[in-house]
């Protein structure tokens, strides 16, 4: 059995100010660790926020996403140490940058299953906004401005083929905007195929590609699901995953023992406020982590 530890990674860096930081107390208030083996373990607050688009690189906050990234990375990695199941609460999507860092330092070729309504593959010239939270999946396979797309002088964080993009609807919207195509060695699961699969086969598909690596990240954007069910987001879309569906990727994806760490994103209780879909989606993550606690994790080294 391992623990879960949970990080509060509050930042919308990537993002704005819109509601998204209250995500961690939200689901903690709701109900997110009852019934599980976890602890907390610390909260990584961002520097101040700037509305203005940086004129080097055209994104927003460069500086300071490098700066949080890195931090965040510190606290992540002292989890991995541990031997425990970092869980992170953003926060907007620029947080992926600081969770696959850790990685990263670690050495071993790891892997990322990337769960969200979007592909978030922008390049700066194509976001509207300059917000990084639209071009994470970019940046991590270093595409971007340097800055971003080489922290610590460590080069992409993945490997094309080390990612699943799985879940996502926004080809249209995104052809429409300019946004550069997908790399063909990206493994790509859209809505469409999850559908014509079955989310149970979909998702052991993308595991199975995802096993030959040292290890691999769950990132979970919940516009992944659909609009119907999951209205608490800033840029909605319509259509995606059930809340069955949803449980049913993460129960298999965090019951493979190569499954190292699981953030959480986008959310944004300020557009939910009775509550309903934040105890809704604790439910939904109780569930899948649950399946966590039982995995056969392989034995460490003598």
């Amino acid at each position: 059995m391992q623990e879960l530890a949970i990080i509060e990674a509050p930042s919308v860096l990537g993002l704005r100010p819109s509601g998204v930081q209250d995500l961690p107390t939200a689901l903690l208030d709701a109900g997110l660790l009852d019934g599980l083996d976890a602890v907390r373990s610390g909260r990584v607050e961002p520097p101040a926020y700037d509305p203005a688009r940086d004129a080097g690189t055209g994104v927003l906050n460069p500086h300071a996403i490098a700066d949080y990234s890195a931090g965040l990375a510190d606290t992540v990695g002292d989890v991995l140490d541990t031997g425990r199941f970092p869980v992170v609460l953003g926060g907007d999507c620029s947080i992926l940058l600081g969770n696959l860092l850790a990685l990263r330092r670690r050495g071993p070729r790891h892997g990322l299953l990337f769960l969200d309504g979007h592909t978030d593959f922008y390049q700066p010239s194509a976001e509207p906004f300059g917000e990084v939270a639209s071009m994470d999946l970019a940046l991590v396979t270093g595409r971007g401005p340097q800055l971003l797309a080489d922290l610590e002088g460590r080069g992409p964080l993945l490997r094309d083929e080390d990612v699943v993009a799985f879940g996502f609807r926004d080809a249209d919207e995104s052809a429409q905007a300019g946004m550069q195509p997908l790399s063909p060695g990206l493994h790509a699961i859209d809505l469409d195929g999850v559908r014509a699969s079955g989310a149970a086969a979909a998702a052991r598909l993308a595991v199975e590609g995802l096993s030959a690596r040292a290890g691999f990240w769950v990132h979970l954007d919940v516009d992944v699901l659909d609009d119907a069910v999951m209205p608490a987001v800033d840029y909605r879309l319509p259509g995606g995953l059930s809340w069955e569906e949803l449980e049913t990727v993460l129960r298999t994806a965090l019951g493979d023992p190569g499954a190292v760490g699981l953030d959480i994103t986008i959310f944004n209780p300020r557009l939910d406020p009775d509550g309903t879909i934040a105890r809704r989606l604790t439910e939904c993550l109780r569930r899948g982590l649950s399946a966590r606690a039982r995995a056969q994790l392989p034995l460490p080294p003598r």
